[in-house]
Parts: structure tokens; sequence; C-alpha cells
């Protein structure tokens, strides 16, 4: 009769210590693998009226859940690229006293077709198509 009790004793404590360790984990684990979020389809964005932005400045848009630098290069010039640096993803930014778009993590320089001029990332920056419709700058995929 006591072995029945001291077993019945070592089940329940076993059984609460292996209840508590995984009520610890679970949550741990959860947070550690985050559920999949599918991101929304999106092939073009409107960026706001084209009177809103001068000349030789630039913006950044969202363009579904990614960042996009739309750049006013002139009166009717415009630039949009992704504005995810293709080293170590920093954002990038428009410098309108050089005519670039820099990085400030590891000082990496893009000219204005995207393409890499000086520092560490290895591929252009992805870019995108603009067009004023009806005075409103519109931002599409390039296909």
């Amino acid at each position: 009769m006591a072995e029945d009790r001291r077993s019945l004793i070592r089940w329940l404590l076993g059984g609460g210590f292996t209840a508590s360790v995984i009520s610890f984990l679970y949550p741990a684990i959860r947070f550690m693998n985050p559920p999949r979020i599918p991101e929304a389809a999106v092939n073009e964005v409107s960026a706001g009226r084209a009177d809103q932005l001068k000349p030789n400045s630039s913006t950044i848009v969202r363009f579904g859940n990614r960042p996009v630098l739309l750049i006013r290069v002139a009166e009717d010039e415009w630039k949009a690229f992704g504005a995810v640096c293709t080293h170590l993803n920093c954002t990038v930014q428009y410098r309108p006293d050089g005519h670039d778009i820099w990085c400030a993590c590891h000082n990496g320089i893009y000219d204005l077709n995207g393409r890499v001029v000086a520092g560490p990332p290895p591929r252009p920056l992805e870019e995108y198509a603009v067009r004023i419709r009806d005075g409103e700058v519109v931002i599409a995929r390039r296909v």
C-alpha cells in the first residue's frame, strides 16, 4: 500500500514537473517561429500628388510591406528604387548634393540608375516604374 502511494506521488510530481517545463517552453518556441503572414500582392501604389515633392528631393513610400525610395530628379524626371540596401538590408537614402543614393550602414553608394558605384553592396537596387496619372505619382513593378 505504501509503495502504491509513493508511485502515485512520483507520477503526480513527475507529471506536474513535465507540464511546467512544457508550459514554459511552448510560448518561447512559438515566439521564435511566428506564423507566416502572406504578403498582399501589390502591383502599383499611389505616392501622393506630384506637386508635393520638389525637384532634387526624395521620400520613402510603402509598397506593400517594402519601402521604396521615390526621387524627383528634375521637374519631369522621376526614379523609384527599392529602399533596401542589397548588402545588409539597411534603408538607403537620396543625397541631393551628390545626386546619388547612399547606404549609411557601410557607406554603399548607388547612382541614379540603381547601380553600385562604391562600397560593399553586391547587386544594384530593384528599380520601379514611375508614372504621373492625373497629377498623382504612381509607382509600379517593372515587368
